[in-house]
């Protein structure tokens, strides 16, 4: 027995030994764990994109404003400038001309409406120049204000930018991980960026037929995160510029594309041709294309397509809006 504890001690370790050698390969996942572990990248990069979208358009709400208060600023600054330099000649005018005398002088213009009007034009003078200094005054006033507020704006477009950029890399690192995956699949699509589609005969009407004919037009060109057109697209770029085509402006992102749609909500039961298709989360989003089909840009390594919407796509749908 205790011969056979020994050899059976020994294997144990041997084999310990051989797991931990460098260079040992391990079994291969199969393509079904493959598979899987891709539709969760997927889900994830669904969210993250629809972040990092999110995050630009903040950047570029915040950057356009702050463009807008500094072009004001701008011209405010050249206002009070042309103010400060009417209260220099004025200031300088009165060194120059004015003196103790000048009552002296008042007094011996003679007639009585000599003076008088001597007078008046001296308030006149005065009340200009007291005009001249308050506008001066609040223009300076509101010149620091809008200046503290630019500061501000700009700060939140920094980090609005800051927030891009950290978003991006996780982005970037999914991408990889999602190219990496489908390339040992074999199914990697790079797709056409020149595209011309399919053509649309569906029953939709009005500009909800214009809108599905611009999308099926862009069938066959690559999906790509943060991409609105006209080569490529992300899954909210493409619903907002299909319909963009129709004359509806979307907002950019699934997130501000369903709280636009609010007070438009359908339920799934009743959807029509052109009809925005929502994911549970909010990561996803195509249209309805009728007869039971979504026209949609998916994710990384696919390109924009027709689907059928099957069991696996209707359990994966929140809602719709129509727009």
């Amino acid at each position: 027995m205790r011969e056979l504890r020994r050899a059976a001690m020994a294997a144990a370790l041997a084999g310990i030994a051989v797991a931990a050698m460098p260079g040992t390969a391990l079994a291969d996942p199969s393509p079904a764990q493959v598979r899987a572990k891709l539709v969760k990248l997927n889900e994830q990069a669904d969210q993250l994109v629809e972040r990092y979208n999110q995050a630009t358009e903040t950047y570029k709400k915040a950057r356009k404003k702050y463009e807008t208060l500094n072009a004001e600023l701008g011209r405010k600054s050249a206002y009070a400038d042309g103010l400060r330099q009417d209260l220099v000649t004025a200031a300088v005018s009165e060194y120059q001309f004015g003196s103790p005398q000048t009552w002296q002088r008042l007094v011996g213009e003679g007639s009585p409406e000599s003076v008088l009007g001597s007078m008046a034009s001296l308030e006149q003078i005065a009340g200009d120049r007291a005009a001249k200094i308050r506008a001066f005054e609040a223009a300076t006033k509101d010149l620091r204000d809008r200046r503290d507020e630019a500061k501000k704006v700009l700060a939140e477009a920094d980090s609005a930018r800051d927030k891009v950029s950290r978003e991006k890399e996780k982005v970037d690192d999914l991408v990889d991980k999602q190219t990496e995956i489908l390339r040992r699949l074999g199914t990697l699509k790079t797709g056409d960026p020149n595209s011309v589609g399919v053509k649309y005969t569906g029953p939709a009407s009005g500009n909800a037929r214009e809108a599905l004919q611009f999308a099926f037009a862009q069938v066959g060109k690559p999906y790509r995160y943060g991409a609105t057109g006209p080569d490529s697209f992300d899954c909210s770029g493409f619903t907002q510029a299909a319909w963009r085509a129709a004359g509806v402006q979307l907002p950019r992102t699934t997130y501000t594309q369903w709280s636009w749609g609010a007070r438009r909500r359908i339920s799934l039961e009743a959807i029509q041709p052109g009809d925005l298709l929502f994911s549970k989360g909010l990561g996803h989003m195509g249209m309805y294309a009728g007869n039971g089909r979504m026209v949609h840009s998916p994710q990384t390594g696919d390109v924009v397509k027709i689907v059928n919407l099957d069991d696996y796509w209707r359990n994966r749908l929140v809602g719709a809006i129509r727009p």
